[in-house]
């Protein structure tokens, strides 16, 4: 039978003419309805390849229909463990012909008609019994091959121990759903006294030779007297009605794929708390990192450290790590669901391996960078030195250091202006020794409609064929036709790569460290490596030079200002504000002022930039510690953070944030964490932010005054000189400040009195601490920290180093928590697609349906590779190959009202309407926004 059904079902989903067909295959559910009503069972579902063929099933019920009229039936299910005796009971009970034998198993599920006798109709309201389709909303449990079931008081201990798992199970199942239930008979008609049955086993003694029990006999009419109570007070199911309802029971399978990737409710709930300590766990070793990251740097800059390895990285987290695993360990092994979490610990102890990695390498890279040496002040004071005894004129020694100045900014190699452009133009032409880099005029790349002109088809692209060479010549000669979906992963490149250059231009620190052309050179590495993987990634088409080109001349373009200004700024501190911090130690040195003197005070106005970058970079990581525990929104993993964005967006009403929130997801996530910073930072920052920065400062001072003290101490028992003093200061500091020997090796050598150098510090640092401690406020905090170290940037490296793919249909964004993870793309809810301006084909229609009842139709999408089926939408290859798109029941009601809401200015923003085949259903405009925001916390 089951043969027979694939054959019709073939033949039906073919939709050629099947007139010279030899059998009419019409004629097969007949065949197969005259079989069940002669009792035969007919497969529900085949149990090898867990499918429901639901048009053979379907076209076999209308015609049983036909034959026997829509007659009411009593639906019965047996549900068991394999080779439980299931088949056994049913064919005792009905005198079915399921087959039995030593070994087999009953695979998959089948349904069996069993006709009510005209003496029983009066009794039942229904004509047939059908055995094995469904749950009914009524139970009864059957424990078989019990040895002694005269024993109540050990039976009525079970039924209480089985009664409470019920209970429990049936609680979380109803938490994770929403709903109110708190015991099992709440969803499902069971008493416990009457509906559990414990059965003999069937053979009296060892078989074969072993004689039936009777026992086992009388259980079976006792449980049959239950049934027959329980079907005396149902009203039974019309055959038409179970029709539909085994399609949307198979429908509603196929839909909830993470749920049935489950056994039942427990492994759920605990799933979901795993992913909650795993989303902890990983933030923990950011986070270590980060203060790793801290310290490694200073120890750089003070020369303490040279070049950092990944077993230093990985000695420094060895602490933390330990204590992740330690933290997962007891997870693991003593958590109350212990015993179903443990399936999942390889697997996630390898994610939290990957993340250690990842994080250990992209640190190395970070700290292994040279910087700019300062040798203003040996200069400074060679000049005072000359002029100490020639002039005591004020005006001549302003003079003398204005030109000694003019010639420093001139000779200072970082200190010039530079030209990018010439730089930009120096490097491509390395790049691209053929590319027209001075002839051609390059386009903005940020204001072309289409990237058609920048593309040629790949020759593996899959065209065979005379029509293929004369299409692709075609293509050639004037440029390839990009279809909707390959523009907008163009144009996504182009968005994530101007926003990763702005990333890596803050990073370089041009305001400080000044600006050369590898700036340059590092940006068009990392763009020619993005349009490189992205070419790869590509099936249909690849960039032409000119693409890059334009990319890298648009990029730079927009740079200019930022690098321009930086710079500006860059030389103003040296120019102007550096000039005035050099010619007061040049005036001091002029007047006799003694160098311990001088170098104390030099050392405290040297402090004063590393005692602030310490006191805000501690304060940001404590910061985003804080965050992460109190902030709502953020600390979740991403669903809940997509939730609260949903939440804001419905609150502000402001369509144009719903189309970044569309159009650039991750932007908009980023955008949104800094906010929520932002506006904790805002809210809390005397009662929380501020007294951390004052703790912080008061620390490190004491810290400072210990180390000049101890110093001190060290040089007079070691008779040593500055050199040894300045060591071991700076020694004590290299992993809380960035302050090492090379800044003050021009003075070091003649110092001689280390008590008095002591005795400055305390006097003037308290000064440089002071004026530190009033200039903080909301608004500088964020400002003076370097961008990769403010609290919103690293809960966006925290939330947003997760999959990014967007839906080909609906752009909702894949909810994977790994990016380029393996396996297939998916999304909890998608959404409909005209909400990003996709219509039906050949008209300016926008669509009002949700893509995952799109695959589940009959209707057709096209690419530019041709026309292709919704059902089987894989067939389209690229990015539609990588979704799991399953229908979708429960649809969100959330963006049923926002296209409601928003009608007019969608169809304003893509010039097209809702009208006809995407005319919005008016039970739609029944959502309320409170509907729309309270169905987020309902499924999200």
């Amino acid at each position: 039978m089951r043969e027979i059904g694939q054959i019709y079902e073939s033949c039906s989903s073919v939709k050629k003419n099947k007139k010279d067909l030899q059998f009419d295959l019409s004629s097969l559910p007949s065949l197969a309805a005259e079989m069940m009503i002669s009792g035969f069972p007919l497969e529900l579902m085949d149990g090898d390849a867990g499918h429901v063929p639901v048009i053979w099933i379907s076209a076999v019920l209308d015609k049983l229909i036909q034959k026997l009229g829509d007659q009411r039936v009593f639906v019965l299910s047996v549900l068991g463990l394999q080779s439980s005796g299931k088949s056994t009971m049913l064919n005792a009970m009905f005198g079915l012909q399921f087959a039995v034998s030593a070994g087999r198993c009953t695979r998959g599920a089948f349904m069996q008609l069993v006709k009510v006798s005209d003496e029983m109709k009066t009794q039942m309201n229904f004509d047939y019994i059908l055995v094995k389709v469904r749950l009914n909303p009524s139970c009864v449990f059957v424990h078989q091959n019990v040895s002694d079931v005269t024993v109540v008081e050990k039976n009525e201990e079970g039924r209480i121990r089985f009664e409470e798992k019920l209970d429990e199970m049936t609680k979380l199942a109803a938490k994770e759903q929403d709903c109110d239930a708190e015991c099992f008979s709440d969803v499902i008609r069971f008493d416990v006294q009457n509906d559990v049955k414990y059965f003999a086993q069937l053979w009296e003694g060892s078989p074969p030779m072993a004689p039936p029990n009777p026992k086992y006999c009388e259980n079976i009419q006792e449980l049959k007297k239950t049934i027959m109570s329980h079907a005396s007070k149902s009203h039974g199911t019309m055959l038409i009605d179970l029709k539909d309802r085994i399609k949307d029971l198979w429908e509603a399978l196929l839909n909830e794929r993470f749920i049935f990737s489950f056994r039942n409710s427990l492994e759920i709930s605990a799933y979901r708390k795993l992913e909650t300590k795993y989303s902890k766990w990983s933030w923990t070793l950011h986070s270590a990192m980060i203060e790793t990251e801290n310290k490694l740097h200073n120890k750089i800059e003070n020369r303490a450290f040279y070049e950092v390895e990944e077993t230093d990285l990985q000695t420094e987290l060895k602490k933390t790590s330990e204590e992740v695993e330690k933290s997962m360990s007891e997870f693991f092994e003593k958590d109350t669901d212990a015993e179903i979490l443990i399936q999942w610990k390889s697997s996630f102890e390898i994610k939290i391996k990957e993340i250690q990695e990842n994080i250990v390498g992209e640190t190395k890279k970070k700290l292994n960078r040279k910087h700019l040496e300062n040798t203003l002040y040996e200069k400074s004071k060679e000049l005072a030195l000359k002029l100490k005894d020639k002039t005591n004129d004020e005006q001549t020694l302003k003079k003398k250091f204005d030109l000694f100045w003019k010639k420093i900014i001139r000779d200072t190699h970082a200190i010039r202006e530079i030209d990018i452009k010439t730089d930009v133009r120096e490097i491509l032409s390395d790049v691209y020794e053929s590319a027209p880099v001075r002839k051609r005029k390059r386009k903005d790349i940020f204001c072309v409609t289409s990237y058609a002109d920048y593309v040629q088809l790949k020759k593996t692209s899959g065209f065979t064929g005379s029509f293929t060479n004369a299409y692709r010549s075609a293509k050639e000669t004037f440029s390839h036709s990009l279809s909707k979906e390959d523009e907008t992963q163009i144009r996504s490149l182009v968005t994530d790569v101007i926003q990763q250059t702005d990333r890596m231009i803050e990073s370089f620190n041009i305001s400080k460290m000044g600006y050369n052309i590898s700036c340059i050179q590092l940006l068009t590495d990392y763009i020619k490596r993005k349009v490189t993987e992205h070419q790869e990634g590509s099936e249909k088409y690849e960039f032409k030079n000119e693409f890059f080109v334009d990319l890298v001349y648009s990029i730079c373009k927009r740079a200019i200002k930022m690098i321009i200004d930086q710079h500006t700024l860059f030389r103003e501190t040296i120019c102007v504000k550096k000039r005035e911090q050099y010619y007061s130690i040049f005036q001091k040195y002029c007047h006799g002022t003694t160098s311990a003197v001088i170098f104390g005070e030099i050392i405290c106005q040297k402090l004063k930039v590393p005692i602030e970058q310490n006191v805000y970079k501690k304060t940001a990581k404590d910061l985003a510690d804080e965050i992460i525990k109190n902030c709502e929104s953020l600390n979740g993993n991403r669903s809940n953070l997509e939730k609260h964005i949903l939440k804001t967006l419905a609150e502000e009403e402001d369509f144009d944030k719903y189309m970044n929130y569309v159009e650039n997801p991750r932007e908009h996530f980023k955008s949104f964490i800094r906010d929520e910073v932002s506006r904790y930072i805002t809210d809390k920052f005397s009662v929380s932010v501020l007294p951390k920065m004052k703790e912080n400062i008061k620390l490190l001072q004491q810290k400072i005054m210990k180390a000049a003290h101890e110093s001190a101490e060290h040089v007079q028992v070691n008779r040593g000189d500055v050199g040894l003093w300045l060591k071991s200061f700076t020694q004590q500091l290299s992993d809380v400040l960035i302050f090492s020997e090379k800044d003050l090796r021009a003075v070091k050598h003649d110092v001689d009195d280390f008590n008095l150098l002591e005795d400055v510090i305390r006097k003037e640092l308290p000064a440089i601490m002071s004026d530190i401690s009033s200039r903080l406020n909301g608004k500088t905090f964020p400002a003076n920290l370097d961008y990769k170290f403010r609290p919103g940037e690293l809960l966006i490296d925290h939330f947003c180093q997760c999959c990014w793919v967007q839906c080909p249909f609906c752009k909702a964004v894949c909810c994977n928590i790994i990016e380029n993870h393996h396996g297939d793309h998916s999304v909890a809810f998608h959404r409909l697609r005209g909400i990003n301006g996709t219509c039906s084909h050949s008209t300016k229609n926008l669509c009002a349906d949700i893509c995952t009842n799109l695959v589940a139709s009959d209707q057709y999408f096209y690419t530019t590779d041709g026309r292709f089926p919704c059902r089987d939408y894989r067939t389209a290859g690229g990015v539609y190959a990588d979704w799991s798109i399953t229908p979708d029941l429960s649809e969100l009601p959330y963006w049923k009202w926002f296209v409601c809401r928003f009608q007019k200015d969608l169809e304003k923003y893509y010039n097209k309407t809702f009208e006809e085949s995407g005319e919005i259903p008016d039970e739609w405009r029944k959502y309320s926004k409170q509907d729309a925001v309270e169905s987020l916390d309902k499924y999200i």
